[in-house]
């Protein structure tokens, strides 16, 4: 039995998110049944972390074990031609049995785009929230950098969670402008069910000036779901990179 690691692309605007559900379409279905068109096998991937409805990813990892004999720089073309338009195969490689996507990782990095364009960019109406009224990004910052470091994240995150407990690490989280667009990139060592869209909904106010930049660090302290803004939507997130101890 070999332990395949996989690294996928994917525009997550039309599937129901990552994780197989009872309705509707998922990347993980279109993976496994593209694995098993391929070499026969009903298995179950694992994947790095779930995506939500809508979201995109472009370093998004999953492992499976196979008995097939397929080298694993082959998986990528051959899964890909069997894969919708909407999901692209990066790159496998084989790794130890004891790899697990999720356990094993460190470190992961998601990006938030707002399109800050007195219009909407076309070309990226489905990878930004265009948002056209201006923004303080100077005091978003201020406000985001108070959420480095570990804390209990239980105001930014779902009352659906069903973690057992709130706390993660955040490495860095900052904005960069590259046009009309600005980007929120934040690294961290796992991410709460809709945490970082909760975060720049909240942002959204501090850029507002409908709350402080040192708000954020109340909200984080209050532990209340309540104390935060509004769940930005879902097509301005994508998860770029999910990193591990020693290289794939």
């Amino acid at each position: 039995m070999r332990n395949i690691a996989v690294t996928v692309s994917y525009d997550g605007t039309d599937f129901n998110g990552f994780q197989s559900q009872p309705y509707g379409r998922t990347i993980q279905q279109e993976i496994e049944l593209a694995i098993k068109k391929l070499t026969g096998e009903d298995l179950i991937i694992i994947g790095s972390g779930r995506t939500d409805a809508g979201v995109h990813a472009t370093g998004q990892v999953f492992n499976f074990f196979t008995e097939s004999a397929i080298p694993a720089e082959r998986w990528a073309i051959a899964l890909n031609t069997r894969l919708p338009k909407d999901i692209v195969i990066m790159d496998a490689f084989e790794v130890p049995e004891q790899f697990h996507s999720r356990r094993s990782a460190k470190r992961k990095t998601y990006r938030y785009t707002i399109d800050m364009g007195k219009f909407p960019d076309v070309f990226y109406r489905r990878y930004a929230f265009h948002h056209p009224t201006p923004l303080n990004v100077e005091a978003m910052q201020q406000g985001l950098s108070c959420l480095v470091g570990e804390h209990d994240f239980t105001s930014f995150t779902s009352i659906h969670s069903t973690k057992p407990h709130h706390v993660r690490t955040i490495y860095e989280a900052y904005f960069e402008r590259e046009g009309q667009m600005l980007h929120m990139y934040m690294t961290g060592n796992g991410f709460l069910y809709n945490m970082i869209r909760i975060v720049m909904g909240t942002l959204l106010h501090v850029g507002h000036g409908k709350l402080k930049p040192e708000d954020m660090a109340r909200i984080l302290e209050g532990r209340k779901r309540s104390l935060a803004g509004p769940t930005a939507m879902p097509h301005g997130l994508m998860l770029m990179k999910v990193e591990y101890p020693e290289q794939m």
